[in-house]
């Protein structure tokens, strides 16, 4: 005992606050957010839930001013953070340096995921790409029939070299069965041989939108097509999956359809390729340092007497928050007792059974008048029916009709000539009347 040293609690909080952030440095999750709580220094406290484990989260004013989202408790977000330990209270905690909403933040993550994955396979290599024709006499289009990017295409071509024929292979090109169209699409292009280049795409969007031209299938579709295909998906600043893996990329569709009907000639289009990969290239570069300075900025952060600052900031507003709730909850506490009591006589009053049971008499009442309505109705209509049947078979109906009936004088009908005989008294029976007769 006597050889070692013996830590004070300020020690050890400190010592594996240094472990965490420099062993564990900037981490990525998603979770769900509660506990949310807006200090009035600007900073943001809350905590990071999943269905087994939360931890706490604080984002401070000069990072949560670049979030585009309004948190809420309940709501799935995706974070960067640095891994922390609170030394005052020796808390684990993560310092949130980035947040997003997690739909988007998890789209991205796995467009990252997949476009490294098709990378490695050398999917997107440059020794697959074919060349696009010189001469192009026929270009089909995948893309929606209804859409604005058809209607660009068409009228790009017509005005550039209106001797190219235009092949549309219609195909959703958004939501969940857009992707299996799409991969239909180009089969079937490949399968008829009947144009020289293939056009996919449509127009801007989300990143949600455009989707279905990073999934793996539409990618696999279009590296594995015969015919050359120039990817046009969105505007210029939206770059997919597929348009790694085409042999060319137009930054929209109208741009596609210049280049289809375009005049130069080979160089020009090499010049766009080295074009496009030296942009790549910068993208790769400035990600590079970007990420380099993130790393000495963090390094900086740790011995910065502002973190100290922040830490004694998160201090106060912690303790002022608690303060405040307290007091709030002793508050309600009182406000709500004389209103408790109130509700709890009114479950015990019997006026709500009474007005229940009242307005299920006055419905019963209703239905009864209702039934009763119809009932007579029926008997009505009944009755009418029976009198017309009776008209139809009674004799005065026939009457009517400009026949008679004759009789004998005993009253009985005579339909033979056997049934009288001469000087019998009979008896016509017409419509106004009747006629007394004798038989000559």
């Amino acid at each position: 005992m006597a050889a070692q040293h013996i830590l004070q609690v300020s020690e050890l909080t400190r010592k594996v606050r240094f472990i965490l952030e420099s062993e564990l440095n900037t981490v990525w999750l998603t979770g769900e957010i509660s506990n949310f709580v807006a200090a009035g220094s600007g900073h943001w406290y809350l905590s990071l839930k999943d269905s087994k484990s939360q931890v706490r989260c604080a984002m401070f004013k000069g990072n949560n001013r670049r979030v585009r989202l309004q948190p809420r408790n309940g709501q799935q977000v995706l974070v960067r953070a640095k891994v922390s330990l609170y030394e005052p209270r020796g808390d684990f905690q993560l310092i949130i340096e980035q947040m997003e909403d997690a739909g988007e933040g998890l789209l991205r993550q796995q467009y990252e995921q997949l476009k490294n994955k098709l990378n490695a396979l050398g999917v997107f290599s440059q020794a697959h790409k074919q060349a696009i024709p010189e001469h192009i006499q026929t270009v089909g289009i995948v893309t929606s029939p209804t859409g604005a990017a058809v209607k660009d295409i068409l009228s790009v071509l017509k005005r550039r070299n209106p001797n190219i024929n235009a092949i549309i292979y219609p195909a959703l090109v958004q939501g969940e069965y857009a992707s299996n169209d799409i991969c239909h699409a180009i089969a079937q292009a490949n399968k008829r041989q009947e144009c020289d280049v293939l056009i996919v795409g449509r127009g801007g969007g989300s990143l949600e939108d455009l989707w279905p031209f990073n999934e793996e299938s539409v990618v696999q579709a279009i590296y594995d097509s015969n015919l050359p295909i120039i990817s046009a998906v969105g505007h210029e600043v939206d770059t997919t999956l597929s348009d790694y893996v085409a042999d060319l990329r137009a930054a929209t569709p109208s741009a596609a359809a210049e280049l289809v009907a375009s005049d130069s000639n080979e160089f020009l289009n090499k010049i766009k390729t080295f074009e496009q990969r030296l942009i790549h290239a910068i993208g790769r570069k400035k990600t590079a340092l970007l990420q380099q300075h993130n790393h000495l900025q963090h390094r900086l952060e740790q011995v910065h007497p502002e973190q100290q600052l922040q830490v004694q900031q998160q201090k106060h507003d912690e303790l002022s928050l608690r303060l405040s709730q307290a007091i709030q909850r002793s508050m309600a506490q009182s406000a709500h007792q004389p209103s408790q009591l109130q509700q709890r006589l009114m479950q015990l009053s019997p006026v709500k059974i009474i007005t229940k049971q009242q307005n299920q008499i006055n419905q019963q009442e209703q239905r009864l008048i209702h039934a009763m309505q119809n009932s007579l109705q029926h008997k009505r209509e009944s009755f009418v029916h029976l009198i017309e049947q009776i008209q139809l078979v009674s004799p005065l109906a026939t009457i009517a009709r400009g026949y008679s009936i004759t009789r004998s004088k005993n009253n009985k009908v005579i339909n033979s000539i056997v049934q009288v005989a001469l000087n019998d008294e009979i008896t016509i029976q017409v419509t106004d009347g009747s006629i007394n007769a004798r038989v000559l």
